[in-house]
């Protein structure tokens, strides 16, 4: 951990020397002389900055750059200090850039601070270093860094040059801190304990779902050493549709545990908005958060932002319709795997159905697999009557998963408050009864 706080205390050692050396050309009129940078010191370790470095190639003009839009984050004064060194009494200095933050009290670097550092007076070269905030380099394309979006008619580069983030917590604690639910990020983490094992799925939907294991394990060489990036989409659509309870939030979740990415499921009451526009903007906050993540989008009960499009009968039909249009494009550009979950794959909209890598059902469980999910469910801490007949429960009453382990819940804690181990067949015939009432079905003892 020294070394790799001593590898960003010299970066920024590198930054403002860098600067120095700019500012004694510019003040000493040493237009003939040729500028050159200092030479960089970096120990030699795996910390996050070393790791991006080499990862990228970054060149000395795009570190300087990095290193611009960081130092407001660990050094504030470090533009102003080295300024001060040559403007002693004040005064203003444009040929810098740089502005003030409503909260912070120095200098932010600027777009026209890059081009100031990296290329002086010198046209061409400030062209050039343009060139680096623009849509095609890796720092646009991989949502690194960006310059700030500016009113019409202010010049491009006089906005603030923006690190996502992700990226200054991965420079500066190592590690990047998962987003938190809230109105600028509708999504939840999702996550389980539990194992493949405890998934009882017929056979069909555990083919299907292998499917997408060869996906997650295979995608990158299929795209890479193949060369097949310029001919196939790079993400991976999947529908999961079926009676609520039947494994399909589990399997998503089960998907991130085993490949070791982020599940998170979106929250479309956060994301769904009757106001013109607004769904969109929402939908993008996640979208732009989850790009280059390699986060599992999971979209539960995904009719309400998926479902069928309108006759357009009015302006806010045809507004609908757009708004899907937009999702189509957004869904079919993501590089991940996005999974949608849905009761009935017949609510979903034919134009996402068209574009889905796979279509999943996950029908209520039969029999046997019920006869698994109740031998499963029971605590290992406790016994069953003796006139409890697991085959027959299984056969005569038909439940998903998910209401399996809600009557089991709820007969355990009987048990545990009439301090016993032993769970009863009343309470298990109250808890299907329960679960019966839920979706007004008929219960027979």
């Amino acid at each position: 951990m020294e070394t790799y706080h001593q590898n960003i205390t010299n970066s920024l050692s590198f930054l403002q020397e860098t600067i120095n050396r700019r500012l004694h050309h510019f003040f000493n009129k040493e237009s003939d002389e040729q500028f050159s940078y200092p030479e960089i010191k970096l120990e030699e370790d795996n910390a996050p900055l070393n790791q991006f470095l080499a990862f990228y190639q970054v060149n000395i003009e795009e570190y300087i750059i990095l290193l611009l839009a960081l130092a407001p984050h660990i050094q504030p004064t470090l533009l102003d200090t080295t300024i001060q060194t040559y403007l002693p009494n004040g005064g203003d200095f444009p040929e810098i850039g740089g502005v003030k933050g409503n909260n912070h009290r120095g200098t932010i670097p600027t777009g026209e601070t890059a081009l100031f550092i990296l290329g002086g007076h010198d046209i061409a070269k400030r062209m050039q270093t343009s060139t680096y905030f623009s849509p095609d380099h890796f720092f646009a394309k991989e949502n690194i860094l960006s310059i700030e979006q500016l009113r019409d008619g202010e010049p491009r580069m006089s906005g603030k040059i923006v690190l996502q983030q992700d990226y200054i917590d991965l420079f500066t604690i190592g590690s990047i801190s998962k987003p938190t639910f809230g109105p600028d990020f509708p999504a939840k983490n999702i996550s389980t304990k539990l194992n493949w094992t405890d998934l009882i799925l017929n056979q069909k939907t555990q083919s299907q779902i292998e499917d997408i294991k060869i996906w997650l394990n295979h995608n990158r060489t299929l795209l890479n050493d193949w060369e097949m990036d310029n001919k196939i989409k790079p993400g991976y659509r999947a529908l999961f549709y079926g009676h609520p309870g039947t494994g399909k939030t589990l399997t998503a979740a089960l998907l991130g545990k085993q490949f070791k990415k982020e599940v998170y499921r979106i929250d479309l009451s956060q994301i769904v908005s009757k106001y013109i526009g607004e769904t969109e903007k929402n939908l993008e906050k996640v979208f732009n958060k989850a790009e280059h993540k390699n986060w599992i989008l999971f979209f539960d009960e995904a009719d309400a932002l998926f479902g069928k499009r309108t006759n357009v009968q009015n302006a806010h039909d045809k507004y609908a319709n757009q708004e899907v249009s937009y999702l189509l494009q957004r869904v079919e550009d993501f590089p991940g795997l996005i999974i949608l979950a849905s009761n009935y794959k017949s609510n979903i909209d034919q134009a996402f159905v068209r574009r889905f890598n796979a279509i999943i059902h996950f029908p209520i469980p039969n029999p046997q697999e019920r006869l698994e999910l109740w031998k499963s469910s029971v605590p290992s801490k406790a016994v069953l009557a003796n006139d409890i007949d697991l085959k027959t429960i299984a056969h005569k009453y038909e439940l998903s998963g998910s209401a399996i382990v809600n009557v089991i819940h709820y007969a355990s804690l009987q048990t545990i408050h009439q301090n016993s181990i032993t769970i009863q067949k009343a309470d298990i015939l109250e808890g299907i009864k329960r679960e019966y009432e839920k979706e007004e079905k008929v219960f027979v003892a």
